[in-house]
């Protein structure tokens, strides 16, 4: 299990920070694990299964 913070997540999704922020708001996106006072991290399977479940979706 590895933990992923803002920068790889953003390239392994191709969104933006923004985005990234905004779609965990709606509930869209996997929500993120305190790691420190001022860090955050997402689970890599969390990332992988949200990515397998977008394209599943498309088609």
């Amino acid at each position: 299990m590895k933990i992923l913070r803002i920068e790889p997540t953003m390239a392994m999704t191709g969104l933006p920070r923004s985005t990234i922020y905004h779609y965990m708001k709606i509930g869209s996106f996997p929500k993120s694990i305190k790691l420190g006072a001022r860090s955050v991290g997402w689970l890599e399977e969390d990332i992988v299964a949200w990515i397998r479940a977008r394209q599943a979706v498309q088609g």
